[in-house]
């Protein structure tokens, strides 16, 4: 298929990420990305890349990715709960400041040619190109313009988050809740700089409203930050931040916004990146998305017959990874709101649901990361010390004896027929796939916190999962179906 022609919209990760490659695989297409805003007017702390992500980046394109690592910090992660911090060990993961991630791929994109125009507001009906990328964020007018043709979807979260910064290193990542007189904050925080670290802090709407948030929120500007805000967390994470103060930049209370289209594309304009589709933060998938979903478009571009078709096929290829991964973030995003209400749960055995929480990372797999912490975690599990992690610990968890709702069981499998409802005892049906069955372990734990005892009715191919949730303290029983 011959391109003349190529128009981004949007000077994100995803835009100058996508630009690049389709300039380098297409050297005689002109590429030209519009970008309203000066590259001066970028705003934002540390993006995080993952080592899955890293490995698809130089996959890829390696030089671009060696750019970033040189300019990026590595760091460990923790979680802290009162005055006890367990830290996990390192796994490659890296942070880089959102404005010198964008210097590198602008630079990047330069070199390879395309051509980036900054400074006007431009919309897909100004263009004429071949294929248009609207690369236009969460925001994204392209899809607001068309939105009926990609059937698209916005929606609004309770739970609310303010981003910030410190102007200093944090020793490493850090989770840690925070309860004063009005509620419970919890910050997720990383270092990205020598002298920089994301903080990112998220509450309730009642702590939020009870702090008077909701009035400081009214009072700010889109331009300038909540100083109010800024100043009370400042006091309340006194502890983490050393006595430095938070820094904001456009820092505001916000509401997650979960973006979901039937179609991305629409004649030969193609959403990428969040104006096609969000996940949560918390599993730091929005620049992972995006610089991804260009790898799979131009790749669809390359082989496609026509732009129609390649369209099609990169939407084809990419959904079920994209879809799956926001099913990831919306389980994740869940366990976050209730992350509170989990904190009289000793931390080792904490980590344990945090790493389980959403199906991506098994107990077996977090045992080969962090095979001290997991050990922990299982006696805590266990009431009684564990060494070290058993061999077969799906097979160890699931073993274990348990006395609850004035009964002892054998082990946490209960025989068929024997899981019974009753006032002490719930019990659930996990249907018969992964998403029915961590639905139904989200669901016990919530009937958990009532003071009831949970078994889950579960097909033996979903043992895996079982083991996480009994050894994550979601249910306490399973039976095999």
């Amino acid at each position: 298929m011959e391109l003349r022609s190529v128009a981004v919209l949007g000077g994100g990760p995803g835009g100058l990420y996508f630009a690049r490659l389709m300039k380098l695989r297409r050297p005689e297409c002109a590429v030209t990305l519009y970008e309203q805003s000066p590259p001066s007017a970028t705003f934002g702390f540390g993006v995080g890349l993952a080592t899955a992500t890293q490995r698809r980046l130089a996959e890829a394109d390696p030089a671009s990715l060696r750019e970033v690592v040189a300019r990026a910090w590595s760091h460990e992660m923790s979680m802290s709960v009162d005055d006890v911090t367990v830290a996990l060990p390192a796994d490659d993961l890296i942070a880089i400041g959102r404005a010198e991630l964008l210097e590198v791929l602008r630079a990047q994109a330069i070199a390879a040619g395309v051509d980036i125009r900054y400074g006007g507001r431009v919309a897909v009906d100004d263009l004429d190109a071949d294929v248009v990328v609207a690369a236009d964020g969460v925001n994204s007018a392209t899809r607001e313009r068309f939105a009926t043709e990609f059937g698209a979807r916005v929606e609004q979260h309770d739970g609310l988050y303010l981003w910030c910064g410190t102007d200093f290193a944090l020793p490493r990542a850090v989770f840690r809740a925070e309860t004063g007189e009005h509620g419970t904050f919890v910050a997720h925080a990383y270092p990205y700089r020598r002298d920089r670290s994301t903080f990112l802090v998220e509450t309730d709407p009642e702590t939020w409203r009870r702090a008077g948030f909701d009035a400081t929120t009214a009072a700010t500007p889109p331009e300038r930050s909540d100083d109010a805000s800024l100043g009370y967390l400042s006091t309340l994470f006194a502890d983490t931040l050393r006595g430095s103060g938070l820094v904001g930049n456009r820092t505001r209370w916000l509401r997650f916004r979960t973006v979901t289209c039937a179609r991305w594309h629409h004649g030969t304009t193609v959403l990428l990146g969040d104006a096609a589709s969000t996940a949560h933060y918390s599993i730091g998938s929005g620049t992972k998305l995006a610089m991804e979903s260009g790898i799979a478009l131009v790749e669809a571009l390359d082989t496609g017959t026509d732009v129609e078709s390649a369209l099609a096929a990169f939407e084809s290829a990419r959904r079920p990874a994209v879809e799956h991964l926001q099913d990831i973030a919306r389980r994740s995003m869940l366990w976050w709101d209730d992350f509170p209400r989990r904190l009289d749960m000793p931390v080792e055995q904490l980590l344990i649901a945090y790493m389980t929480r959403a199906g991506k990372v098994s107990l077996g797999q977090f045992a080969r990361q962090a095979p001290a912490v997991v050990a922990a975690g299982l006696g805590q599990y266990a009431g009684a010390p564990v060494e070290r992690v058993p061999e077969d610990a799906v097979s160890w968890v699931l073993d274990r004896p348990l006395t609850t709702a004035g009964r002892s069981w054998p082990t946490r499998v209960v025989p068929r027929g024997e899981l019974v409802g009753s006032d002490r005892v719930a019990v659930l049906d996990a249907g018969r796939t992964r998403q029915t069955a961590l639905a139904a372990f989200d669901a016990g734990e919530r009937l958990r916190r009532t003071g009831r005892s949970v078994g889950v009715r579960v097909p033996r191919g979903l043992r895996d999962l079982a083991a996480d949730a009994l050894a994550g303290g979601r249910v306490d029983l399973v039976e095999w179906v």
